[in-house]
């Protein structure tokens, strides 16, 4: 199994902000351009919701559907993928205060299985995810951000 782990600044937006942006997955459509939402489906505020993703790798395009579960009230979305191609594929966003700003931070666990490919595909996975969630981001937020 492999992680990402990423945390994103954002100068001038606050906590509360910043997590009705980055849980609106629909949003990323606009903005993410090698990971991103075909469709979400909300049954309403901090109910479960689903949601259909594709990632464009190198020699090919990945799909999943995920449950998201949105807890405005930590300012968190965990999500679980529940069919697709990986074996495994859950994680989390967070969003904290952080003096006049936010940090958001992005996890996931995923794992393709015990194929040949499954190896390679991970080490491709990683740097394709990690930049469509850190353009997703900046793009979202719209404003100064930092790496940490």
């Amino acid at each position: 199994m492999r992680s990402l782990q990423l945390s994103v600044r954002a100068a001038h937006v606050d906590a509360d902000t910043a997590y009705d942006t980055i849980s609106r997955f629909e949003r990323f459509t606009e903005v993410a351009d090698d990971v991103r939402p075909l469709r979400v489906r909300r049954a309403g505020a901090d109910l479960p919701a689903e949601s259909d993703w594709e990632a464009h790798f190198p020699d090919g395009v990945m799909t999943w559907t995920q449950v998201d579960y949105c807890q405005s009230h930590r300012r968190t979305v965990v999500f679980e993928q529940i069919s697709g191609d990986f074996d495994v594929f859950r994680g989390s966003w967070r969003v904290e205060p952080d003096g006049d700003g936010c940090e958001v931070r992005f996890e996931a666990t995923f794992d393709f299985g015990t194929s040949t490919l499954a190896g390679l595909l991970e080490q491709v996975a990683v740097p394709v995810l990690r930049r469509g969630i850190e353009v997703a981001v900046q793009r979202l937020l719209f404003t100064y951000v930092e790496y940490v």
